[in-house]
């Protein structure tokens, strides 16, 4: 497995990373198909097997469940100082005040649960999962610099905002001396590209790496539409990413599928290899319900892609409704 520093930083990560969101209970979690512990514990075996030394989990997937199941197969199987492992805070397990959000005295709380969940004393990156609108963002980036300075986290990352948000929280700690973000984890994808526009070209600028999630659009561009999933028939959030745009959406898989054939390699490694050949991202998360899709997912590093064929592939993109950045109903 291809290794690459992380942005700015002297860490080496694994060219794919595994993100746990597929990981936990499906009565704990609006996804119906998320893998329980059994056999999430065999694809994370397999994704250490195959040298991906990089994985991505949350507090709120399966509430909790996920870092549970990620943390005690890690701690089985790995060297800890070896592997990279990062969660999210933003979101709330529980109702409640002071039960989500990223004020000081949530993300304190949040840190010390998910480092319990998970059976470890440290986290690599700590992301936060969306951007506050309630809170000052001086106490967010002054709380996350406290976390590195004790040592509770190493980097921290931001995740699904605007430019100008992301923009601002760095000015922010650079300005008093804090942490800044080292990465950025937006949604991005051969058929979601909004972010080429401004907070791409932000983090190339400033030497932030990206790791994108949905790289393969929630299974879209890995298979022909006409094909059923147990996710596809009951993910609403994918539906709510993409289901406006299908008619057009479905030109540039068109495209995929028919380069995947030419050169006789699955689509998935088509769809991660054109998202690896782009400035600034260093490890894609892969959510992976079966083994095989890791198999694509390793391929797909090896794969070069020559300027025609990307330019094909992206010939046919029309601008996309924004989702991801936008507040939720009850952040506004």
């Amino acid at each position: 497995m291809e290794m690459m520093k992380f942005g700015n930083t002297g860490m080496d990560v694994s060219r794919i990373c595994l993100g746990a969101m597929s990981f936990g209970d499906p009565e704990k979690w609006t996804h119906e198909w998320v893998l329980k512990e059994e056999d999430s514990r065999k694809i994370i075996k397999k994704a250490l097997d195959m040298g991906i030394n990089f994985f991505d989990t949350a507090n709120i997937y399966s509430r909790g469940e996920s870092e549970k199941i990620l943390g005690k197969a890690l701690n089985d199987y790995a060297d800890r100082e070896k592997i990279v492992v990062a969660s999210k805070v933003y979101f709330g397990l529980e109702d409640g005040p002071n039960m989500s959000g990223l004020s000081r005295k949530s993300i304190f709380h949040h840190i010390d649960q998910t480092l319990e969940r998970l059976g470890m004393d440290y986290l690599d990156l700590y992301i936060i999962h969306r951007w506050d609108y309630t809170t000052p963002i001086e106490e967010t980036m002054e709380a996350l610099h406290d976390l590195v300075k004790s040592g509770k986290v190493r980097y921290i990352g931001a995740s699904a905002m605007y430019a100008w948000q992301f923009q601002k929280a760095q000015n922010v700690a650079e300005k008093h001396g804090w942490t800044k973000f080292v990465s950025m984890q937006n949604h991005y994808n051969m058929i979601y590209r909004e972010d080429e526009r401004e907070l791409i070209p932000f983090c190339k600028e400033t030497g932030v790496a990206l790791t994108p999630y949905s790289p393969l659009a929630s299974g879209r561009l890995a298979r022909d539409w006409s094909e059923t999933t147990k996710r596809s028939e009951t993910d609403a959030v994918q539906k709510m990413k993409y289901g406006s745009t299908e008619e057009e959406d479905k030109k540039i898989v068109k495209r995929l599928a028919e380069i995947a054939e030419k050169r006789q390699v699955p689509r998935a490694q088509i769809a991660l290899a054109w998202m690896l050949h782009k400035d600034q991202v260093v490890s894609p998360i892969i959510g992976a319900t079966k083994e095989k899709y890791l198999d694509d997912a390793v391929a797909a590093v090896d794969i070069a892609l020559s300027k025609e064929e990307i330019d094909y592939l992206e010939e046919l993109y029309v601008p996309h409704t924004i989702v991801g950045a936008l507040p939720y109903p009850a952040e506004k």
